[in-house]
């Protein structure tokens, strides 16, 4: 197998309508860290694939479609999903890309994408996984624990040429407050893992499942100081699963490994879940005069997740898609699915199955069926029906037994 890896700049002008939190107060100010698109690309002789991941807060359909195009080769976009970058048309359901954002972030994969072919040379991989405690839990359940899955791909030609992150926790440490362009915790990892690894090492972080994941519970403040802890942490267990055996994925060489991936539509039922919005305002109410932080936060986030639904309710199409990489399975899920989906896709015999979130179309949250009985954010917030997750998890693990 070749990999190889490319990044390109992705610069955010001051003024610019930031995504991710409704009550931001202005447009963006200033960058405090650059934002940026990275690809990665595998090639068995025959086929390519790439993956590339853009600092943005989503990825419409119609971004990955053009993406794709510019790409020339079988592409997966996924957003980090920071929420200190440009606002690309971020609605639960998904919409059109605004421009200039259409054209620069395709632009930007397409010139990461051939850098990155540019670099392929002969390389091995190894798969490590493991548990990452005290940075990301449950947001909407205070006492949850803060331990997540942790995987990531290493790729060597003789030392370690480079390691592939995927992280199932929400890149949100910064405030809605803050105007600053950030890539908000996926840029702090990558920096943290950067230099420990040194200059001669690529990092490319993904997120993964991580619908009802971040650091609300676990983070002790807001700043960049806080950023630069919690990617210290994200680094220092990164450094203990690298030194310790992994699972061998291919051979260097074009014969080192085979290339596949299949991509199924599905079409998702609509949301039918209710909330009655004036019980909700004295819940938010109650919580606020109590003056209990956490209460406040979770009371005001149900009446945001109810808010942030608009429209008549439709149906919601998706693409789910898998690929095989020599022996890495590789799921990419629409949207913001739970931890628990991605862990059902990822409990599967065989093969390590890694999986990503945020991939090709933004169809908004994919809670569990449990977590309808709970409402929370996620749930209130979300367009597609009860089920609708556990059918996106079957679809991915039927896709990779087929592969």
């Amino acid at each position: 197998m070749r990999v190889g890896h490319g990044t390109a700049d992705l610069p955010v002008p001051d003024g610019t309508p930031m995504g991710g939190y409704i009550d931001r107060p202005g447009p963006s100010t200033g960058t405090a860290d650059p934002l940026s698109v990275s690809a990665v690309t595998w090639s068995d002789g025959h086929r390519r694939f790439a993956l590339a991941i853009a600092d943005v807060i989503c990825v419409n359909e119609d971004l990955a479609r053009r993406a794709g195009q510019a790409a020339g080769c079988e592409l997966w976009l996924a957003a980090s999903h920071t929420h200190a970058g440009p606002e690309t048309g971020c609605v639960p359901g998904g919409g059109p890309t605004p421009e200039p954002w259409l054209g620069l972030v395709a632009e930007a994969v397409r010139t990461a994408v051939r850098r990155a072919v540019d670099a392929e040379r002969p390389c091995e991989g190894t798969a490590h996984r493991g548990e990452l405690h005290g940075v990301g839990a449950d947001r909407s359940r205070p006492g949850a624990p803060a331990v997540v899955p942790l995987d990531l791909i290493a790729v060597r030609d003789g030392g370690l040429a480079g390691v592939l992150v995927v992280l199932p926790v929400h890149p949100t440490v910064l405030p809605a407050a803050n105007r600053l362009v950030s890539a908000d915790l996926v840029g702090a990892v990558r920096g943290s893992l950067g230099r420990r690894l040194g200059e001669d090492v690529w990092v490319a972080v993904a997120t993964g499942a991580a619908g009802d994941i971040s650091t609300r519970h676990t983070r002790r403040g807001q700043d960049a100081a806080e950023l630069l802890r919690l990617g210290e942490l994200v680094a220092d267990r990164c450094a203990e699963l690298l030194a310790g055996p992994g699972t061998p994925l291919w051979r260097a060489g074009s014969t080192g490994g085979r290339i596949s991936w299949a991509t199924r539509r599905l079409t998702l039922e609509p949301a039918t879940t209710t909330a009655d919005e004036a019980a909700l305002v004295a819940g938010y109410e109650r919580a606020a005069a109590s003056g209990d932080p956490v209460a406040t936060r979770l009371a005001r986030s149900r009446l945001e997740g109810l808010r942030a639904r608009g429209g008549p309710p439709v149906p919601t199409g998706v693409d789910v898609n898998a690929a095989r990489l020599g022996g890495l399975a590789l799921a990419g899920l629409p949207g913001e699915p739970f931890l628990a989906v991605g862990e059902r896709v990822a409990d599967r015999p065989g093969a390590p199955t890694v999986v990503l979130g945020y991939v090709n179309g933004y169809p908004g949250y994919l809670p569990t069926a449990a977590a309808y009985r709970r409402a929370e954010y996620e749930v209130l917030a979300s367009q597609v029906a009860l089920g609708s997750a556990e059918l996106v998890a079957e679809t991915a693990r039927n896709l990779l037994e087929d592969l």
